[in-house]
């Protein structure tokens, strides 16, 4: 069950949490396709189905704690074709038991367990009986890592009993039981380490299998894990990069042309997502608006104007305001 709200009619960035019982299966199947990515939902048990989801938008993150009796969803390629948006997410199994298939690979989740997908590719979730999830959704540019590599772990169990699995499962099972609480810029700040952990979590589990990666793929996230050290450079540029990769620049274009963005775009954005953190922490809030600037690498505070208004609609001042 996929039930993150990936473009939310009724929920925006920093409201309070939203409820949705169906009060049937057609009702079910209504307010996936009102809320969610374009789904087919099954159920063999449609007369007597139960579902609930309860859910939340932090900035770029969704978190929907999902509880159903019997049922499936698939994620064709005609329903794919019905939007350009590409996203990642990551589910972690409560209660009962999950099946996710992409990818040619099966992955059968207990509590505990995690597994993420790419909603740009078909999948099916199956649960065949009553279960309990929490699905974190973030766009496919969230996290440090090429979507190649992450695509290396799709349909994979992260066991709950193993490596950091152990620890982010909890972290997000404890966001889970306290949606209502996750509110204001401690809830973005928590939003941003639930990604934090769930990159770290990923790097570690592309580390244990290595043969996994393509010799590009692996080029891809060594790369932006060295722009994500060097944002606060002014100077951080393709010629840099690339000098410090002892690789040319046509060559680092080519490999951010795989995955479907631009070098540039790529500093540009995630540079732009941690001055918005920033202008929305408390403990920063006496810090001038060019100094956030600053620290990001925007050097002309008229230019992160401009990049943050078209970024986001707002500007970076009324942004910090919460209007």
């Amino acid at each position: 069950m996929t039930a993150v709200a990936a473009r939310p009619s009724h929920v925006s960035a920093g409201q309070d949490v939203h409820t949705s019982t169906a009060v049937s299966f057609d009702h079910w199947r209504h307010l996936v396709a009102e809320s969610f990515v374009p789904l087919a939902t099954s159920s063999n048990n449609a007369d007597g189905f139960r579902g609930r989801m309860r859910s939340r938008k932090l900035d770029r993150v969704a978190l929907v704690e999902v509880s159903a009796t019997s049922h499936e969803v698939h994620r064709t390629p005609a329903l794919i074709a019905q939007s350009n948006q590409r996203y990642f997410k990551l589910n972690l199994q409560l209660q009962g038991t999950g099946l996710l298939i992409q990818d040619n690979r099966e992955a059968v989740l207990h509590p505990g367990d995690l597994s993420i997908y790419d909603t740009s590719r078909p999948y099916t979730l199956a649960f065949e009986d009553d279960a309990r999830l929490m699905v974190v959704m973030f766009p496919w540019d969230a996290l440090p890592l090429p979507p190649d590599c992450i695509a290396q772990l799709s349909a994979v169990r992260m066991a709950a009993d193993g490596g950091l699995a152990a620890i982010v499962g909890p972290f997000i099972a404890h966001l889970a039981e306290n949606l209502d609480v996750l509110g204001g810029p401690s809830g973005s700040r928590l939003a941003a380490n639930a990604l934090d952990l769930v990159s770290t979590m990923l790097h570690s589990e592309l580390d244990v299998v290595p043969d996994r990666m393509k010799p590009q793929a692996l080029l891809a996230a060594a790369v932006r894990e060295y722009i994500d050290a060097h944002l606060a450079d002014p100077l951080l540029s393709p010629a840099s990069i690339a000098a410090a990769h002892f690789i040319s620049t046509r060559h680092l274009h080519n490999v951010f042309h795989e995955s479907g963005s631009t070098v540039a775009s790529w500093i540009r954005t995630q540079r732009l997502e941690g001055a918005r953190r920033e202008l929305r922490d408390p403990l920063l809030a006496g810090m001038p608006v060019g100094t956030v600037a600053a620290r990001w690498g925007f050097i002309d505070a008229a230019h992160f104007s401009r990049s943050f208004r078209d970024a986001f609609g707002a500007s970076p001042s009324d942004w910090r305001r919460g209007a």
